[in-house]
């Protein structure tokens, strides 16, 4: 296959890095694996299927690491049972950590503040994208497509922060409504490129209020703190007439009754387009329209304290938290991908001690994490 002229055939440079870089994964996983684990640590965990290296892992290093961390994110257990359990998970975290940075290794992977959580209780109380069974990996479900804008002449670096689209970084809490926070950042961006005022938008009201089910798959429903999908959300705004600010329907982190008052509606959804799955289109719409809702596979995010993200593997399929996209940057540095290589800059809802304070950045071009597979802009009503 041939693209621009130039022949896809690897470059033995490119060979060299691979194997490589599959040598280094797959030797770290057999010592992972195959490393002896230190009978002391089983005595802490009470646990044999944790992984340990003898010489990092050691009882010690688990014990001191755990109690900066219990300190740091002021961390309680209700019993000693519990603190054994989360003990026993953060340990495995550890080496899942370590397993990141050599899967990715232009980012860094260690303790954060979900280090006591197993990858299921993560997925679960802090993602939420609830994308339908079987649906294509197409720009996004319900809505029309947007038209192709031109790509040549965009700017080599972007950010809606700069020019004062974008609020502060939110936190959504112990229930999975991610996507809320993805549609109202969208929407905030899109009313503040209409107006020229930056307004705080509720999530809560979405959380509450909001049931809409996608037209293709009726099980994909938004479901307060079980999860969503942004398109959903913005069927439900144009049905219910629009979406209230922060400061009159507040945040609580949990699902109750539904409390919107037409009367304080600040916001009026006009329309939502899906964006093809193309990560320049993504760019030029995002440049043009303002910060795009996105969803994308999470898995590394557990572990990520910084950097841009580039891992060599990054399923597509496992599209499962609802995100913001504010930017793209032209120069985040990847050894995996030979060179500087751009960068997607993305607002998370998980507070701003998570990750670069609050954000996260994304290698772009190579549809990484699915991040190109559920894309949508939305436009607000002037009134």
């Amino acid at each position: 296959m041939k693209s621009g002229g130039r022949s896809s055939t690897p470059s033995g440079a490119a060979v060299a890095v691979g194997i490589l870089t599959s040598t280094l994964v797959f030797s770290f996983s057999l010592a992972l694996h195959q490393t002896p684990q230190e009978p002391t640590i089983l005595q802490v965990t009470d646990d044999p299927s944790i992984p340990i290296l003898k010489t990092k892992f050691s009882r010690n290093h688990v014990h001191n690491q755990f109690r900066v961390f219990m300190e740091t994110y002021g961390k309680n257990y209700s019993s000693g049972a519990e603190y054994m359990h989360r003990l026993g998970i953060f340990a495995k975290n550890l080496v899942r950590a370590a397993e990141h940075q050599v899967l990715d290794p232009t980012a860094v992977h260690g303790v954060t503040q979900f280090s006591d959580l197993s990858e299921e209780e993560f997925e679960s109380l802090y993602t939420g994208f609830k994308a339908p069974a079987g649906a294509p990996l197409m720009g996004g479900v319900g809505g029309g497509e947007a038209e192709k804008l031109e790509v040549d002449g965009l700017p080599e670096s972007f950010d809606w922060r700069e020019k004062g689209a974008v609020t502060e970084v939110k936190m959504q809490g112990t229930c999975g409504s991610c996507w809320a926070f993805s549609t109202t950042g969208a929407i905030e961006g899109a009313n503040f490129i209409a107006t020229g005022k930056l307004l705080n938008l509720s999530e809560q009201q979405l959380v509450d209020c909001d049931h809409v089910c996608d037209v293709s798959q009726k099980d994909a429903c938004d479901d307060g703190c079980s999860g969503g999908l942004m398109t959903n959300a913005y069927k439900y705004l144009i049905e219910a007439g629009g979406l209230m600010e922060e400061g009159a329907y507040p945040y609580t982190g949990r699902r109750d009754e539904c409390k919107f008052n037409p009367d304080k509606i600040a916001v009026k959804v006009a329309d939502f387009t899906n964006i093809p799955i193309d990560e320049n289109q993504m760019a030029a719409n995002l440049v043009h329209r303002g910060p795009l809702a996105v969803g994308l596979n999470s898995i590394f995010m557990q572990t990520y304290i910084g950097g841009v993200s580039c891992p060599i593997i990054c399923g597509k399929r496992g599209v499962n938290h609802g995100v913001l996209l504010v930017g793209y940057g032209a120069k985040g540095f990847s050894i995996l991908r030979l060179g500087n290589q751009p960068y997607w800059i993305i607002k998370n809802s998980w507070g701003t001690t998570w990750g670069e304070h609050g954000y996260y950045r994304l290698c772009r071009g190579h549809a990484m994490c699915g991040i190109n597979t559920m894309v949508s802009a939305v436009a607000t009503q002037v009134y």
